[in-house]
């Protein structure tokens, strides 16, 4: 096996995110290439640190994304490879402190007003229950109950689900895109589609949930892939 391939098996086993292991496969790849695609069990302390003073010195990337790089070969070498790296003693990136852009309630209002249809509805859903983008687009239909007013978010950040309050506002908007969704559902099962993604094993455990309306996509994508519609038709928002 391919030692990308067990770095994401390794990754997956231990349940990390997606996008974390998009972040640490591409950091992977970048310190192989930037070595003259050198395997990395042959390499070391001694090429890591030299990696991280490029990005320090030559790339000129914040400290945040160093950071990450480190974290990303750091798990490669001791979950993957099960070579305890020591010693790395590279260039650091400096943190900068800046001063976050607060909008105020106006002006937020003025926002939400000029972004329409599903946008705005995502958006508003963002806001109005504190969630993060990722977090928005992996909603399943299950996932909001408008009797209770809540939203269960689930795998959220730390792996932590949460349950937040619906604001009242949104009980109607969301009531009448769930019946416009559930439309693209019913025609996705006519046409013989797949189904939908189910995380952590559940099309083994539960089968009948991958063509289930409780686990389809609150915001599903525009386009189908040929087996299901994917969130993320608003992952530009």
């Amino acid at each position: 096996m391919k030692l990308e391939d067990q770095l994401r098996d390794t990754m997956r086993f231990k349940h990390l995110s997606l996008k974390t292991e998009e972040s640490y496969v591409g950091w992977y790849r970048r310190y192989v290439l930037w070595h003259g695609k050198k395997h990395p069990a042959d390499m070391g302390a001694e090429e890591v640190e030299a990696f991280l003073t490029h990005l320090a010195v030559e790339r000129k990337l914040a400290a945040s994304s160093q950071n990450q790089a480190l974290n990303a070969l750091v798990f490669l070498y001791r979950e993957v490879l099960k070579v305890d790296l020591k010693g790395v003693d590279a260039q650091r990136a400096k943190y900068t402190k800046r001063l976050p852009t607060v909008l105020t309630q106006s002006e937020v209002a003025e926002l939400l007003k000029a972004v329409k249809g599903e946008a705005g509805l995502l958006c508003k859903l963002l806001y109005g229950c504190g969630l993060r983008v990722a977090e928005g687009l992996a909603l399943r239909v299950k996932d909001v109950d408008l009797n209770g007013g809540t939203v269960t978010v689930r795998g959220g950040k730390g792996d932590k689900d949460r349950i937040v309050t619906l604001p009242k506002t949104l009980l109607q908007p969301i009531t009448e895109h769930r019946a416009r969704v559930e439309l693209i559902y019913k025609q996705d099962r006519a046409n013989g589609l797949g189904g939908v993604y189910l995380p952590n094993a559940m099309a083994v455990k539960e089968p009948a949930a991958v063509e289930s309306w409780e686990w389809y996509w609150l915001f599903d994508s525009h386009a189908s892939s040929g087996v299901s519609r994917p969130a993320g038709c608003l992952a530009a928002v």
